[in-house]
Parts: structure tokens; C-alpha cells; sequence
């Protein structure tokens, strides 16, 4: 290209390169690239010229040359594909005629905040500082997929896609699928029409998509299978549309979903199986719409108020070593019961662990008696009945006292009948004196004896009334014995 064909804004910006120097087109300071279409001559610049100064422009002695523009009309495509570039890009405020091309580029550093594009085609590029499409206007798709970035990439405040119906198998809307970035992604107050596809990247910091709005209703709002962060995946207030894919996932710090908006009626709102977590933060969150799956998951905290979980869920083989804020068991064991495939041991099980390291053993047998019930559904009828008397008796092992009460008020019964009516002596002047309370002793335990029962033989209804306390007495000493030994087996 000739130096004669520039017009006088690429002359400002041609004559500024050498030094760095920034040139500045904006009419007011905060003014964006959203107005750039109806911009004239005075502020328009052609990627041809652009793409020229990068790949071979004119350098200063001394000086660090670099492109560095605010407030420009760019025409025509900024085609760097396969290229090297050594200077920085930094195109504030600008508006881009056609998405700029860096697929498979070697850049320093790309500055594009505050602009307007109509997508941008950056597969596998390299960047050795940062990408940065911070407060972007971005109608097109972002294709970041493979991208090796040794700092970070900011999409702070970033608007991608236009609003719409989304369906299963369109082009995401932004996605840095596979890619590899050294430091953080900053995405805070991020809005994306479409699916956010991150999965299998790998991220040296944290992702932060705080306050952001995720939104393809009826589709996958983020697939993150396979992401692995380097600390925490931060997503406080995030508003999603469809379905949180983050199966797979490696997070050693905290996944971060307080105050979050999950929403995907009728179908998966959160999908994280197989995932592995330092800290997963529900706080505060509004019930979730849509189906919840941790299968196989494992996180050290895990923190949610019963009122978050759905009406269905999916935790076989969720484990987590605590679990708050810290409630009544009665309150944590519905959601046991919305499991989508039916009774599962291991979460009753995995629950009242999490009670017992909190130091409520009362809240651990709770569990443990309403695991026991669960299960007394699934057997034949005859365990059933059997199950039905080892918990009205003495709750499993779990509730001793009942027992006792038992006992005691047959005790109470006893006497007081036979008090009444002395049953009559087997032999005239053999038999001991009649004790009405070791007499009924007597008929209600099965081993010890008081030589009561032996010398007298009741009549009637008395007759009938020593039949049923010998046999409830059988009864609450093998389901106690029973009980017994189910709680020394788990001890």
C-alpha cells in the first residue's frame, strides 16, 4: 500500500504507530463504539491499512511501536490468520464493519474494550499478555476455542449475541472451549445470548462470572465438561437460562453459585456428576427450576438450604464431608426422597455422616431410622410386618426408651389387673405369696424368673391377658436385641 492512498485519519494513525502513541477520534469521553455505523471519513480507517502497519509498518529508534486507537470507523476485515504479530493491538472504543480474523495468530496483547463487532474468529490464537473484550458490543459469535493466552482474558460487562430463541446444536455464542489461559477469566456482568461453551479449557486462576446472565432458555446456557480451574469458579448472582453443564469439572477451590438464578423448567438445571470441588456455595439461592445431578460427585463443603433443592434430584454417589448451613435432620431428609432412581442406602448413609462430624448424634440416627423405614418399603410383606415391629418397639435400636415405655405400661397393666384378681394357686399351700408386679415380670421376660408364674394359673380374660404379655414380651426382647446389635454393628 502507499503512504499516498492514506486518507487523513489513517495518516494520524500511520504517523502515531512508530511511537505507540495513541489516536483518539472520540467526540466525548464516554462515548462507545455502539454509534460507530453513522460514523464519517474523519474517524474511518480501513483494516487494510491496519493490517499493514502490524505486519510491517514503519518503527522508531528507541521507541516501542504499537497500534493503539480510540473511537475508530474500521472498514473491511482485519485479517491477521497464521500471523506473527510483535506490537500491541489496542482498538478502544471502535467499530468493526466485519469481525476481525486472528485464527491461529501470534499476538502480545489484544485490547478491543468498549468496541462493537459483529463477531470475532480467534481459534487457537496466542497471546502473550492478555485478550481483553471487556464492555464489548459483540452481535456475531466469539470463537476462542484452543487459544493459548499466558495472562488473562476480560470480558467484564461484554453483551455477546442477540437475544432470541436458542436451540440444542446451534454455534455457541461464546466459547473458549479447550483453551488454555494462564492467569483469570473476568467476566463479571457478562451477558451471552447462546451457549457459553468453556468445557475442557484450563484456567491457571479463577473464573469470575459474577452477576453475569447466561441465556439460551430450553438449551445449554454453559457446557464446562472437563473444565479444570487453578482455584475458584466464582458465578455469585448469576442469572442462567437452561441447563449449567459443568460435568467433570476440576475446582480446588470454591464453586461459587450464592444468590444465583438457576432456571431450566422441565428439563437439567444443574449438572455437575462426577465433579470434584473444594467448596460448592448454594447460599441464598431461590429454588432451583429444573432438575439438579451431582451423581458421583465429590466436594468437601457443600453448602445449601434445603429450600434450594427442586423437586427432583440425582446425588448416587454424592459425597461431601460437611454440609451447612446446619438445620434439623428433619428438614434435609425430604430431598432423600425426590432421588430420581428410588431409595439409595448411600445417602442416607453419606447424610448422617455429615451430621455426626457436625457433633449431632441425634441428627445422625434420625437419618439412620428414616433410611431403615425407606427401606422397609422394598422388602417382602412379612420382613415388612417384621420391620413395622422392630420400629414401633424400639425404633430400630435407635429409640431404647421406646422399649421401656412399653414395658413399662404392660408392667402397669399387669398389676393392676392382677391385683384385682389374684389368679388362683395350682397347689393349696405350696404356692409363695402372690406379687402381682413380679408375677406380671414374670410372663414379660423370657429368661429371668421371679417363681411367680409357676404356682398360679389365671382364669379368663386374665388367662388371655398373660398369653399377650408373654408374647409381647418376646417381642420387644428380640427386636431389642435386633436393635442392639444394629447399633453396635454400625459403632
Amino acid at each position: 500500500m502507499e503512504i499516498n492512498d492514506l486518507t487523513p485519519a489513517e495518516r494520524r494513525v500511520w504517523d502515531a504507530f512508530p511511537r505507540g502513541e495513541r489516536v483518539d477520534f472520540l467526540e466525548e469521553p464516554a462515548e462507545t463504539g455502539s454509534g460507530g455505523a453513522d460514523w464519517g471519513p474523519e474517524r474511518t480507517v480501513r483494516a487494510e491499512v491496519l493490517t499493514a502497519l502490524l505486519l510491517g509498518g514503519p518503527t522508531a529508534e528507541g521507541q516501542v511501536a504499537g497500534l493503539n486507537v480510540r473511537g475508530a470507523r474500521i472498514t473491511g476485515k482485519l485479517n491477521l490468520k497464521y500471523a506473527v504479530v510483535e506490537h500491541p493491538i489496542r482498538l478502544r472504543a471502535c467499530w468493526f464493519e466485519r469481525k476481525p480474523l486472528l485464527y491461529g495468530a501470534k499476538l502480545r496483547v489484544f485490547v478491543a474494550n468498549d468496541s462493537t463487532l459483529p463477531g470475532l474468529t480467534a481459534d487457537t490464537v496466542s497471546v502473550e499478555v492478555a485478550l481483553k473484550l471487556s464492555c464489548c458490543r459483540i452481535t456475531g459469535p466469539v470463537r476462542l476455542a484452543g487459544a493459548r493466552i499466558t495472562g488473562g482474558l476480560f470480558l467484564r460487562k461484554a453483551v455477546i449475541g442477540i437475544a432470541g430463541p436458542a436451540e440444542e446444536g446451534q454455534e455457541p455464542a461464546l466459547r473458549f472451549n479447550h483453551a488454555d489461559i494462564g492467569t483469570d477469566v473476568i467476566a463479571m456482568e457478562l451477558t451471552v445470548h447462546g451457549q457459553t461453551r468453556i468445557n475442557g479449557a484450563t484456567v491457571g486462576g479463577q473464573i469470575n462470572f459474577d452477576d453475569a446472565r447466561l441465556l439460551a432458555p430450553g438449551a445449554t446456557a454453559l457446557h464446562a465438561e472437563i473444565l479444570t480451574v487453578g482455584t475458584d469458579l466464582r458465578a455469585m448472582r448469576l442469572e442462567a437460562r437452561g441447563r449449567v453443564n459443568l460435568t467433570g469439572s476440576r475446582i480446588p477451590g470454591q464453586l461459587n453459585l450464592a444468590y444465583a438464578r438457576l432456571i431450566n423448567p422441565g428439563g437439567v438445571a444443574l449438572r455437575a456428576s462426577s465433579c470434584v470441588a473444594g467448596e460448592v456455595w448454594l447460599r441464598n439461592c431461590p429454588t432451583i427450576q429444573g432438575g439438579v445431578n451431582l451423581r458421583r460427585s465429590q466436594f468437601d463443603l457443600l453448602h445449601i438450604t434445603p429450600e434450594t433443592w427442586p423437586p427432583q434430584v440425582r446425588i448416587a454417589g454424592l459425597t461431601y464431608r460437611a454440609l451447612s448451613p446446619h438445620v434439623p435432620a428433619e428438614q434435609r431428609l425430604p430431598v432423600l426422597e425426590r432421588e430420581e432412581s428410588g431409595y439409595l442406602p448411600h445417602a442416607y448413609e453419606q447424610l448422617a455422616t455429615a451430621f455426626r462430624a457436625a457433633g449431632d448424634e441425634a441428627g445422625a440416627r434420625t437419618v439412620l431410622l428414616a433410611k431403615l423405614r425407606r427401606h422397609r418399603h422394598t422388602l417382602p410383606r412379612a420382613a415388612r410386618v417384621w420391620g413395622l415391629l422392630q420400629d414401633a418397639t424400639v425404633g430400630y435400636g435407635f429409640r431404647p426408651l421406646r422399649a421401656a415405655g412399653w414395658l413399662l405400661a404392660l408392667l402397669i397393666t399387669g398389676t393392676v389387673a392382677y391385683g384385682l384378681h389374684p389368679p388362683r394357686e395350682l397347689k393349696q399351700g405350696e404356692a409363695p405369696e402372690f406379687n402381682p408386679v413380679f408375677y406380671t415380670l414374670d410372663l414379660m421376660l423370657p429368661i429371668i424368673g421371679f417363681g411367680q408364674e409357676g404356682p398360679f394359673a389365671p382364669d379368663g380374660w386374665l388367662q388371655w391377658l398373660s398369653y399377650l404379655l408373654i408374647v409381647t414380651g418376646w417381642i420387644l426382647a428380640t427386636t431389642t436385641a435386633a436393635g442392639v446389635s444394629r447399633s453396635l454393628q454400625r459403632q
